[in-house]
């Protein structure tokens, strides 16, 4: 028995302590961390994050050491692990920037401080998501305890860019005499603002069981909006890999004669040239050979090695201008630059497409960050960090747009770094954050990614929106075939594919031009909908899989293939040779007995 009153008794039957115990024991520790080589360096074999895997080396089958969630683990490494995730995410937090900034002809200086900004909230907010508060007298939480990071979203970019366009066409955005677009940071506010208010729709799914979410958005819903994302954005990703986006893409032969990026550029050249193409293949093999022969660490950023392949090539080839930099200011932060918010009605429908499926991609990614930090994917626990995650993820969209940021979510690349790098520790976590904060303070960094030329952006652009379409296909393939979900899968992509293809397709059919500017909102907010081929497909796929019921005899069928049928018939004519040869031994085993001849051989 213990001599200790109950009231001072821990759960683990040792005595609690006082919180000047605490603090001092953590103290202790901190400086223990700084100051010994345990806590600075530790034991940990550094030399398997850099061994390339080369054909002529000797592979070493040895796996580096687990680290859980609140595992200690030495200061030198917690540090590199943390760059690492933030390297793998770096392409994914600077590209929505990079392509919302010049498709509202925002200035250079907002778009390196949209750059900055990114990389600055991303830091923030992904700490939130790593720490996980309780919230008081409730049994919820906001933020996931996991190496849960998140980034500016890609689902945001076809929506925005398709408002924005349509902002110009409506005089919401200003052109000069000549037709030519001018900065619209009123266009931007207003995507932001709208943005903002959408996200109470996720922030409302944070209080929902996660089994009804799951049941209401299964991957028959999420799995082709996500993928028709990826495919929408590889167009632009593909538009900069030729050169650059907008009026670049006129050519001499349509009778107008423009040159990309401008014809200010230290080397302009027509939209599709081959210096492009190749500058953007250079990133592209880059990215296969780091996955092929990489180190570990080289392959959860082969993504960044490609890039920085590219714009090595293009400054010595005299492609980069470095005005931008020069001019740039040596620090930057949250509010330096500022947009006026607003809510542009037309976007309402499609953003909360957006933050739907950015809540299904949260408890897709939370599901996978569990399984690889070792943490059950079921049970109390499991969904009370669903539950955080998503919360999380509404709120940091409010406070993303705050911080002028369009919306936020949970990112998946870095799953494969938990795994490659078997650290799981929340530790690497906050040091990810920390070199995040880092990149977006310097706002020279900032600067220098601005100035990356089009087509090696667009070589990067095009692998990650790539990797989207990808990700659509995984979490289709994990629902059976049946032939219901063949058929709503058929319906959605029916307009949703014609849509991505071919996106002014419904820019004629409403032809008002009244007064009523209520009435030109919603047809202009029928049209966005309608023209954003994922926002199309998930309203279609998600009516259906309510409206259709399951079928009782509904089960997967497998197809037969013309390789099947010819080895159907083979089999089919040797069952028929073996039993013309068997009936053969048969009447001569009976015409003349072959001596020592058994029943058993005729059998």
């Amino acid at each position: 028995m213990s001599n200790y009153p109950p009231d001072q008794i821990g759960p683990d039957h040792s005595p609690k302590r006082s919180l000047g115990e605490r603090v001092g024991d953590k103290f202790r520790r901190s400086v223990k961390a700084v100051t010994t080589k345990e806590g600075l360096v530790g034991s940990y074999d550094y030399a398997f994050l850099f061994k390339p895997n080369l054909p002529f080396m000797k592979k070493d089958r040895r796996a580096a050491p687990f680290f859980g969630l609140n595992d200690k683990m030495p200061l030198l490494l917690a540090l590199l692990l943390g760059f690492q995730h933030a390297l793998s995410m770096l392409a994914g937090v600077i590209t929505p920037p990079l392509i919302l900034a010049p498709a509202a002809n925002l200035t250079p200086g907002q778009t390196r401080y949209l750059v900055s900004t990114s990389l600055i909230v991303c830091g923030i907010l992904s700490s939130i998501q790593i720490t996980r508060f309780h919230i008081w007298r409730t049994p919820y939480y906001i933020g996931t305890g996991l190496i849960s990071v998140v980034g500016t979203s890609f689902a945001t970019i076809p929506v925005a860019t398709g408002a924005l366009a349509q902002m110009y066409q409506t005089g919401f955005c200003p052109s000069d005499a000549d037709g030519n677009e001018l900065p619209c940071p009123k266009g931007y506010g207003a995507i932001i603002g709208t943005a903002a208010v959408c996200a109470l729709v996720e922030v409302a799914m944070a209080f929902t069981s996660p089994r009804l979410l799951k049941k209401i958005f299964p991957p028959l819903v999420t799995g082709p909006t996500v993928m028709l994302i990826g495919v929408n954005l590889v167009r632009s990703g593909f538009q900069n890999w030729a050169g650059g986006s907008g009026l670049c893409q006129t050519r001499p032969e349509d009778g107008i004669f423009r040159l990309c990026p401008t014809i200010n550029a230290p080397r302009p050249l027509p939209w599709g040239s081959a210096e492009f193409i190749g500058l953007g293949f250079s990133v592209f093999i880059t990215i296969i050979i780091c996955e092929r022969f990489g180190a570990p660490i080289m392959k959860s950023t082969a993504v960044v090695i490609g890039l920085l392949v590219g714009c090595i090539i293009a400054a010595a080839c005299g492609y980069f201008d470095r005005s931008g930099i020069d001019s740039s200011p040596a620090v930057s932060f949250i509010w330096v630059e500022t947009f006026p918010l607003s809510v542009y009605g037309p976007i309402v429908l499609p953003m909360l497409a957006v933050y739907i499926v950015l809540a299904m991609e949260a408890i897709g990614d939370i599901t996978a960050t569990c399984d690889v930090s070792r943490l059950e994917v079921d049970g109390a626990m499991y969904d009370s960090r669903i539950q955080g995650g998503v919360l999380a993820d509404g709120l940091n969209g409010i406070i993303a747009a705050l911080c002028t940021i369009t919306p936020m979510s949970t990112f998946a690349q870095n799953n494969g770094v938990i795994a490659l790098t078997r650290c799981a520790s929340r530790k690497a976590g906050y040091c990810c954050c920390f070199w995040l904060i880092i990149m977006g303070i310097f706002a020279k960094f900032a600067a220098s990614l601005v100035s990356i030329p089009s087509s090696v952006l667009g070589g990067m652009t095009t692998f990650l929106f790539s990797a989207v379409a990808v990700s659509g296909i995984r979490i289709i393939s994990t629902m059976p075939f049946t032939r219901r979900n063949r058929f709503i899968l058929t319906a959605a992509f029916t307009l949703g594919i014609g849509a991505t293809l071919v996106p002014n397709w419904f820019a004629f059919v409403f032809t008002y031009d009244g007064p009523n500017r209520a009435l030109l909102g919603f047809y202009n907010a029928i049209e966005l909908v309608l023209e954003t081929g994922f926002a199309v497909a998930a309203f279609i796929a998600l009516i259906l899989n309510l409206v259709l019921p399951e079928e009782i005899e509904d089960e997967e069928t497998p197809e037969l293939t013309a390789n099947d049928a010819d080895d159907a018939a083979d089999k089919e004519e040797w069952a028929h040779i073996k039993h013309a040869k068997e009936s053969s031994d048969v009447e001569i085993g009976q015409a003349a007995p072959v001596e020592g001849a058994t029943s058993s051989r005729r059998e």
